[in-house]
């Protein structure tokens, strides 16, 4: 009689199939890889973000594209673009600087998120760089507003 209930438990299928959507990727349902691991030697490589870092690669990647639509506006209205690499795709064609510009602000920004717990030196990680970006960023916006307001008065 033993033998028998092994069997028949040994039968059932145990595993459920697995969803469309599985909540482990939606971030709903946190698994067992966090930053915080056991040991604190060298970058922690995670899974899932915290929220302030992925609003902050949005919120540069969003600024990026407005910068480029705002260096757009400032050139015809009688601007110049002092970078040279984004001056010589200007002159090519503005699509090219567009994507050019998004593409290597996406790429960088998404390199320094995927190594964030990177330690650069005591106390400051490649994180605190990604903050300090989109300060920088936002400044430049700020700066480019007033252009636009100077050169539309």
């Amino acid at each position: 009689m033993m033998n028998q209930l092994a069997v028949d438990q040994r039968q059932q299928e145990r595993r459920t199939e697995v969803s469309f959507v599985c909540p482990y990727q939606l971030g709903i349902k946190r698994g067992r890889r966090v930053a915080q691991r056991r040991s604190d030697h060298g970058a922690a490589y995670v899974d899932q973000y915290s929220w302030q870092l992925v609003a902050s690669v949005l919120a540069i990647v969003l600024l990026s594209t407005t910068d480029a639509f705002l260096t757009m506006n400032i050139l015809a209205g009688g601007g110049a673009e002092l970078n040279y690499f984004m001056a010589a795709l200007i002159e090519k064609d503005m699509q090219q600087f567009v994507f050019a510009k998004l593409a290597l602000t996406s790429l960088a920004v998404i390199m320094l998120a995927i190594h964030h717990e990177v330690r650069l030196c005591v106390g400051f990680r490649c994180r605190h760089l990604l903050y300090m970006f989109l300060l920088g960023y936002a400044s430049l916006i700020g700066y480019e507003l007033i252009l636009l307001q100077l050169i539309n008065a």
